[in-house]
């Protein structure tokens, strides 16, 4: 069975736990069949007032408006995409879900990362306003921040403040997959508080320090919403016929700290199965399934954690390289991974790694990086 067919999988008894997985994927197959959509449940997104459904659409591998427009259909009222995803094309889908809904969703998009002159800003959110068919941008984030350096651009800032002055954004958020601890902290800490979201890679992988980094942003007015929740949802036999999905979500949603996920649903089975996790709560069931998974999944999966990075003598940008892996293996993208990988410079690209006869970089969560390099080498390059 897929894992669209194990839709109430959050719901079966402990004591099909103790039957181990097949008594489990039997009471799974008994509890599968055509859902309703649940009533949606909603947060507040930080100092922002938005009041969003906790599960929301991250578009990114949305093919079809046609999915997009039955989650709005059914409430959900926030989503997610950005400029560069499908070369532009994304933000058209999501246009297209949208007509004659503007007044009842809220719209997140990026800025490109390489943009850092106020008119590239002004560019880039111009440009997505004139693909979503929008007047404004609920919050316009920027994408993928490393580092704190980024938040604190004179000319980034002064872009956005004179763009909310105008009228095309509300709010400024920020999207992190790498050292995510150390950015969030820099919101908080940032004395004038620019930025009101922050977008943050968290799932069951995640360590109690970025646990702490988010708890403060939630405390701090700054609305977190948790996007890579299913720790790269890779494919594996580990766990039988049953799905780890909806439990990876659950996972990131019983963080009261947390305002909202994004999975990705590229197809209805996944739409159904992601949004029925609003109002499960997370169960024993859930917890066995994730340690299964995380143990399966561990000999590759990337943290993106970028503390390899400082043992590596040709600086490669490996976290950023086995996320674009990922896109490729896990979320089978081939275009989202050569475009993430495209954004790499050539010396920081895995190609820099063929000087090396032997390599010293070391993961501290046990990774082959030499491999997962001519991987992306065989893939990408």
């Amino acid at each position: 069975m897929r894992r669209r067919d194990f839709l109430k999988l959050g719901m079966i008894g402990t004591a099909s736990v103790l039957q181990g997985w097949e008594g489990l994927a039997g009471a799974a197959q008994k509890a599968a069949g055509p859902l309703p959509f649940p009533a949606p449940v909603y947060r507040t997104l930080g100092r922002t007032g938005l009041k969003i459904t906790i599960v929301s659409f991250g578009a990114m591998l949305t093919p079809e408006p046609e999915v997009i427009r039955v989650a709005f259909e059914h409430g959900v009222n926030y989503v997610d995409t950005a400029r560069r995803y499908m070369n532009g094309r994304n933000e058209e889908i999501v246009a297209r879900a949208l007509k004659g809904m503007h007044d009842k969703v809220y719209v997140a998009t990026k800025i490109i990362s390489s943009s850092r002159s106020k008119e590239d800003v002004v560019r880039d959110v111009e440009t997505s306003l004139k693909a979503l068919e929008r007047d404004h941008i609920d919050v316009i984030q920027l994408h993928s921040v490393t580092g704190r350096e980024r938040l604190f651009e004179p000319e980034m800032r002064k872009a956005l403040v004179k763009l909310k002055q105008q009228g095309k954004v509300r709010f400024f958020g920020v999207t992190t997959h790498t050292n995510e601890t150390e950015v969030v902290n820099a919101l908080v800490d940032d004395k004038d508080r620019f930025f009101d979201t922050v977008l943050v890679k968290y799932n069951f992988r995640s360590g109690d320090d970025l646990k702490k980094a988010i708890a403060r942003a939630a405390q701090a007015g700054i609305g977190v919403i948790a996007m890579k929740t299913q720790a790269g949802g890779y494919t594996t036999d580990a766990l039988g016929p049953i799905s780890p999905h909806q439990a990876a979500l659950k996972w990131a949603l019983q963080d009261k700290n947390v305002t909202a996920a994004i999975p990705g649903m590229r197809d209805m089975g996944h739409l159904r199965e992601d949004l029925a996790v609003m109002g499960m709560r997370l169960t024993l069931a859930d917890s066995l399934i994730l340690r299964t998974y995380g143990a399966a999944v561990a000999p590759y999966y990337c943290h993106f954690c970028g503390k390899c990075e400082e043992t590596c003598p040709r600086g490669v940008a490996i976290s950023v390289v086995n996320r674009s892996l990922m896109y490729a293996e896990a979320y089978r993208s081939p275009e989202l991974a050569r475009s993430t990988y495209g954004e790499i410079p050539l010396s920081a690209s895995a190609s820099s790694c063929l000087g090396c006869g032997r390599c010293t970089a070391h993961c501290v969560n046990g990774l082959d990086i030499a491999a997962k390099m001519a991987r992306a080498r065989e893939l990408l390059a």
